[in-house]
């Protein structure tokens, strides 16, 4: 058996070796390193597999969302942005997309991403039956104040934040004060946070908004909750929900609006790439093993290089469910 493994090992190697010029069109390329933890994490494990997989030369180039999209669309670099946030840039990366300049390689390489309202996961398997929003906005009793225990409370947004507008105006769309809410201002996100966090170790009905990927709702395995109604279009969200109270006299209840996020590469990268393509497109992290790994980030104060050699090691399994065999060989052996 010893042989054996040897010689597998050894005939990797060797793959390797003589296989990367196969993959030398890849050549030098540029990758952004997004300044939050799950794009440096993203990124870092992109590195390992273009280079170990692909053959390719990767620079680590240090970045933001719209940083990185004016120079990936201005100067042709970086090559790669894996986890690109596009609603802050839609108009003009749709317009770089359709003159060829800028390519999504993939639409969602996270899954379970984005904002809205959650509740802990022990709240959902103890009320099956709280299956939408809607069914939680019939049962403020579940959720009851602090200081006026016989109303719901609902924990939005700091004050400042953008997202307060919206929480606002969806709490007065889903007429939620009718009903029996109050809408509670954390007034910080350490405030957000903490009522959280006490929430879910006392095991205490918690309903409120926040976002995804975080290592918060990653480690208390948040669940989000369907709205129950559809979005209501852009007129109403951004004419409305996402303005100031003043400035939206009739909000319509809807869904959140869609968090949209690609993996975008240069005209450059795609034409030299190769299978590097295919790997993008089937580079999806899953939301729980994102989250897992963000806890692991926050608790041991790793950085995307660390935490890319832990998500190797953790989830090989699903990393090479990515790759062709040899591909993944190749990577495998250099681990």
């Amino acid at each position: 058996m010893k042989l054996k493994k040897l010689t597998g090992i050894s005939i990797a190697s060797a793959m390797t070796f003589f296989g990367s010029s196969a993959f030398a069109e890849c050549g030098d390329i540029t990758m952004a390193d997004m300044n939050w933890p799950s794009a440096t994490l993203m990124a870092n494990v992109d590195k390992i597999i273009l280079e170990e997989g692909y053959g390719c030369s990767v620079e680590m180039v240090v970045g933001a969302t719209t940083t990185t999209f004016a120079s990936m669309n201005e100067k042709g670099e970086p090559d790669v942005a894996g986890e690109l946030w596009i609603n802050a840039v839609r108009e003009p990366l749709n317009a770089a997309m359709a003159e060829g300049r800028l390519h999504s390689a993939l639409n969602g390489p996270i899954t379970e991403l984005g904002e809205g309202w959650w509740i802990p996961p022990y709240t959902a398997a103890k009320h099956p039956e709280l299956k939408t929003v809607l069914d939680i906005l019939d049962n403020p009793q579940l959720f009851p104040d602090k200081e006026d225990p016989s109303k719901g409370a609902f924990v939005g947004c700091p004050a400042g934040w953008g997202c307060q507008l919206s929480n606002i105006n969806l709490f007065r769309a889903f007429e939620m004060e009718k009903k029996g809410w109050v809408l509670i201002d954390p007034g910080s996100q350490a405030g957000l946070d903490g009522s959280l966090i006490k929430a879910n170790e006392r095991e205490e009905n918690w309903f409120g908004y926040y976002w995804s990927p975080t290592s918060i709702i990653g480690k208390y395995n948040m669940k989000l909750v369907p709205f129950g109604v559809p979005f209501a279009g852009a007129e109403n969200w951004d004419g409305c929900i996402a303005k100031a109270e003043q400035d939206c006299a009739d909000p319509k209840p809807s869904a959140w609006t869609e968090s949209e996020v690609h993996t975008v590469v240069t005209d450059n990268f795609k034409n030299k790439a190769g299978p590097a393509m295919d790997y993008f497109a089937k580079r999806i992290f899953p939301g729980s093993v994102m989250g897992s790994m963000l806890v692991f980030m926050e608790e041991e104060q790793a950085d995307g290089v660390d935490a890319a050699a832990e998500f190797m090691s953790r989830h090989e399994d699903l990393w090479m469910s990515w790759l062709p065999a040899d591909v993944a060989a190749k990577v495998k052996a250099s681990l």
